[in-house]
């Protein structure tokens, strides 16, 4: 890897370095790699002495260069799926039933993207650089942005959105822990990191600086970019001024944590009605 890396970083001071098979197949390497799962964009580490952190997480930014390389080395070509005709730089992930994996009609994902064994795809899409990993649902409509990390049986809901991140290179995927349970039409972006177990209710919004609000003690705790373990979270406001007035202003409210008695697959109509909220 450490070879791999030293061409991927010269190639990216240098784009000269893009006319060379060297480099090229070096791009195409670290993609393979990644399509395989052998690589990842982020992953579970405390080592964090050459990558950016995020929790106990690590960011490997030289992999992220080498799949932006990726896309100026690479020709259009049309290629037909079925009844589909597609005009691209990439090609789609072929051999899902070797890999275990069920892809309903409508559903996608791009090559250098990594699908696990026990995936479900249900019409959506998955982006290259992202890892889906053992068990998780991905259901209609739902999208996995370019080099977000999805852990193991995560359930993301209808018409869930999950931001990519290629570029800048320092900043973090968006990072969705095993188990999480993400509910329909919600929103994770821009580096947003959820931990295991999490449920979100439907129509959450999370950016880098949306508030996050703990409210189940005397006093409201505030956060931003990362939603703990277990936590079971609603869509809220708050009241901000604003030179022409005061408005209300998105935010989301931590109400509680999954109970011991919980079963990790619960809907999330249960996990909810725990705390008396219906969403």
């Amino acid at each position: 890897m450490s070879n791999l890396q030293t061409i991927i970083e010269q190639a990216w001071e240098n784009r000269a370095l893009l006319q060379e098979e060297t480099t090229t197949n070096a791009i195409r390497e670290v993609i393979e790699l990644l399509d395989s799962g052998k690589l990842r964009v982020a992953e579970p580490k405390a080592d964090t002495s050459t990558s950016l952190s995020t929790g106990s997480w690590q960011v490997n930014e030289w992999v992220k260069k080498a799949v932006v390389m990726y896309f100026p080395i690479q020709k259009m070509e049309t290629w037909e799926a079925g009844i589909f005709e597609y005009h691209d730089k990439m090609e789609l992930k072929k051999d899902y039933a070797e890999k275990g994996v069920r892809v309903v009609p409508g559903a996608s994902a791009r090559y250098g993207s990594f699908i696990s064994s026990g995936v479900i795809m249900m019409p959506s899409y998955v982006n290259i650089g992202a890892y889906v990993d053992a068990g998780t649902m991905v259901d209609t409509w739902a999208t996995v942005g370019s080099c977000a990390q999805i852990g193991k049986d995560v359930h993301l809901s209808g018409g869930v959105g999950i931001g990519g991140v290629l570029e800048p290179l320092q900043a973090a995927p968006v990072i969705i822990e095993d188990g999480a349970f993400i509910g329909s039409r919600c929103i994770v972006v821009e580096g947003v990191h959820v931990g295991k177990e999490a449920v979100l209710g439907a129509n959450v919004c999370l950016t880098a600086s949306t508030k996050i609000i703990d409210v189940t003690g005397d006093e409201p705790k505030e956060m931003k970019g990362f939603v703990p373990a277990r936590s079971v979270v609603i869509p809220g406001s708050y009241t901000k001024k604003f030179a022409a007035g005061e408005y209300q202003v998105p935010c989301a409210l931590i109400i509680g944590t999954r109970k011991p008695s919980t079963d990790l697959k619960t809907s999330l109509n249960n996990a909810l009605r725990e705390y008396d909220v219906a969403v």
